[in-house]
């Protein structure tokens, strides 16, 4: 009579389990879906993004972020986590001129530190292109998971060393 007890008790608690499995699937699919919430502008503080820019189609070394170094090329940046790829295009373009020719290809990657070893990590985000639409332009940093104390690393390409546009681009 003892086991029948506990056999209908070890039933209700596994019902009990398996339903708080689905309730928490759930909450992570909502979570998911959730969309990104905007930024007002006016009362937010922007954050100040540290990036740094390669003109040789190439993104900067990992260990140039070692040790509490970074590459020379840097650009101080205040904005917000809502700043889209081609928003941050077109400011990187305003301190280089030669980054204005249409076609220059910019691509974006996030340096962040690695939290299982010492150093950081990459984690490349999208591109953009002088004078082209792409499906990367509308891109935020808030949806690539960029975090306040990250670094943003620019590989520029200038128009005669461009990768071929893929289907991704098309022209304005």
């Amino acid at each position: 009579m003892l086991a029948a007890g506990v056999g209908g008790q070890s039933e209700r608690l596994a019902g009990r389990r398996r339903k708080m499995a689905v309730e928490s699937r759930v909450t992570q699919e909502e979570i998911k879906k959730e969309p990104e919430k905007p930024i007002d502008r006016e009362k937010t503080c922007p954050l100040l993004l540290r990036v740094f820019t390669t003109n040789n189609g190439r993104h900067h070394r990992m260990d140039e972020f070692s040790r509490g170094n970074v590459p020379s090329s840097e650009l101080q940046i205040y904005t917000w986590m809502d700043a889209t790829l081609k928003e941050l295009t077109s400011l990187v373009k305003e301190v280089y001129p030669e980054a204005r020719k249409k076609g220059t290809h910019f691509n974006f990657a996030i340096v962040f530190t690695d939290l299982k070893r010492p150093g950081y990590r990459v984690k490349e985000i999208g591109s953009t292109m002088s004078g082209r639409k792409g499906t990367d332009d509308s891109m935020t940093l808030q949806s690539q998971k960029f975090q306040i104390g990250d670094y943003l690393d620019i590989a520029i390409t200038p128009p005669n060393r461009a990768p071929p546009p893929s289907g991704r681009m098309r022209p304005y």
